[in-house]
């Protein structure tokens, strides 16, 4: 019996059609693969990878404690160097607190971080918006007219030495402060008292002015001016909202001990604003009257820094007068005349300038030698005259 073998060659000229159009798509995908096969990964593929194995998708402290617990000190310092958003200095080796250095060499009273430091721990300390109070205005009823003269002035101080380069609003912020202590049973019930408080012991001073020296410098007179405005618009009941019952500051590029005891309210300009904590900081707690008497201030002896005078007074010496201020009289009037400051600083003293350039100079190289001049064999030295040269 035979079989017949019959063939669609038409058919099979369609798949061989079909098959020919595919191919390349075909050859192509397989040599993605096999080039895929045989590239290695990206770096940062591999990094991605052992950072998620590390946190377990989990990207917060936790996460990243996981990652550092793997890092030697070297390696973790070059990290925070390079993070955008850490604004710690790399100090290397450096003094803490260098970049605030003064002068002076005399460190802050307050226990806490300083410079950039301080700068850091303050912005990521949040803001308590919410426990934001009104102030009440603030009755200003003087036994007498000195007792408003020295109420006046005292308030001023404050605000000039304390913030005299601040925005307006710093200002009025700084007198609401003075005025709030006053109302507050926990200070004096004057405001030469509140803003005095302290200065008489070595430390303790509630505003820094009042133990640096800072008194010893003649005001400028338009900066005196404008805090005069501000403390009397105060004194007239004007109310800082945005301190409202506010009793601390502090600037920003401190960190005080205290800070993190008290409710922290807000910013302005380069002093943040606090708060007492529970009951303390609410309008009622603030219910002592104003006595309206104002103790007199003598300033002569708030002018010298209190550390200064402790100091002489151990050593049983006299300091050294302030050379850059002197009192002269003009038109029959005693005058207090020198270099004009802002507050803050003192002018140093020859004595102290001459102490800071001999410190200077142990680090200054010493000059070279000039070499000694070697005459070549045969050369005679001659004498230069000099032609022209006046007798004068």
């Amino acid at each position: 019996m035979e079989l017949g073998l019959v063939i669609d060659w038409a058919g099979l000229n369609r798949t061989t059609r079909r098959l020919a159009a595919a191919a390349p798509a075909a050859l192509a995908a397989a040599g993605v693969a096999m080039a895929a096969s045989s590239t290695p990964r990206p770096e940062i593929d591999r990094r991605a990878e052992t950072v998620r194995q590390l946190t377990r998708g989990d990207l917060s402290d936790k996460g990243l404690a996981a990652i550092t617990a793997r890092m030697t000190p070297s390696q973790l310092a070059v990290a925070l160097r390079h993070d955008p958003g850490e604004r710690r200095p790399a100090l290397y080796g450096l003094t803490p607190g260098w970049e605030s250095l003064t002068l002076a060499g005399k460190p802050t009273l307050d226990f806490g971080a300083n410079g950039l430091e301080a700068i850091r721990l303050n912005a990521a300390t949040p803001g308590t918006q919410g426990l934001l109070r009104a102030a009440r205005p603030f009755e200003f009823r003087p036994a007498t007219a000195e007792d408003r003269r020295r109420a006046r002035r005292c308030l001023t101080q404050a605000i000039y030495y304390e913030a005299a380069l601040e925005p307006t609003e710093g200002q009025e912020a700084v007198a609401q402060v003075v005025l709030n202590r006053v109302r507050d049973p926990n200070y004096a019930n004057s405001i030469c008292g509140v803003v005095f408080e302290g200065a008489e012991r070595t430390t303790g001073c509630q505003f820094s002015f009042t133990c640096d020296g800072s008194l010893a410098h003649p005001p400028v007179r338009w900066a005196w001016d404008r805090a005069a405005r501000v403390a009397d618009r105060a004194l007239a009941g004007y109310v800082a909202a945005r301190v409202g019952t506010a009793t601390h500051y502090h600037a920003d590029y401190v960190r005080p001990w205290w800070a993190p005891t008290l409710n922290k309210l807000t910013q302005i300009g380069a002093h943040i604003f606090y708060r007492w904590k529970g009951v303390y900081g609410e309008p009622a707690a603030f219910r002592q009257a104003y006595a309206g008497r104002e103790p007199a201030i003598d300033e002569a002896r708030f002018a010298r820094p209190r550390l200064q005078l402790a100091a002489d007074a151990a050593a049983g010496t006299k300091a050294e007068p302030d050379p850059t201020v002197r009192t002269v009289e003009i038109d029959g009037q005693t005058r207090v005349v020198g270099v004009a400051s802002l507050g803050g600083r003192r002018q140093p003293t020859p004595s102290e300038i001459a102490a800071i350039n001999e410190r200077l100079a142990a680090f200054e190289p010493p000059a070279p030698r000039p070499a000694p001049a070697v005459e070549a064999p045969g050369v005679v030295a001659m004498e230069v005259e000099e032609v022209g040269r006046p007798a004068s």
